[in-house]
């Protein structure tokens, strides 16, 4: 669960701000048992975590918002349109909306952190 906190800056009111601790984010995946369980949400933007299998296929098809990965951990390679490029964890992905994309030959189990600016409406 998020923490969220209420404060007073000077005469400016800070409305609010969440903290979440990512390997308890990770575990709450894998009680769901879902592919992509997300955990924040507001207009501006949208965030969740991305489970793929070794040796798994992955269904998505492109968003109408900008997507930035951070794989967490395993190994695998992201086809953007007609590049293919390797990926592990510690790297982070960048792709503007409605671009054609598609992890696969995924030799570890990919965890991602994923961010949709604005928040993911599909």
């Amino acid at each position: 669960m998020p923490t969220l906190s209420h404060s007073v800056h000077g005469s400016r009111i800070l409305t609010f701000m969440q903290t979440f601790h990512l390997p308890q984010v990770i575990a709450d995946r894998q009680q769901q048992d879902r592919s992509y369980p997300e955990f924040l949400r507001v207009p501006s933007m949208s965030a969740g975590i991305y489970f793929l299998p070794a040796d798994g296929t992955d269904p998505q098809r492109p968003h109408t918002q900008d997507e930035v990965y951070y794989i967490i951990k395993g190994r695998g390679s992201i086809r953007v349109g007609s590049q293919d490029r390797a990926v592990k964890a510690g790297d982070f992905i960048l792709l503007e909306a409605r671009e054609e994309h598609r992890f696969h030959s995924i030799t570890e189990d990919l965890t991602l952190l994923v961010f949709f600016a604005p928040a993911e409406s599909s």
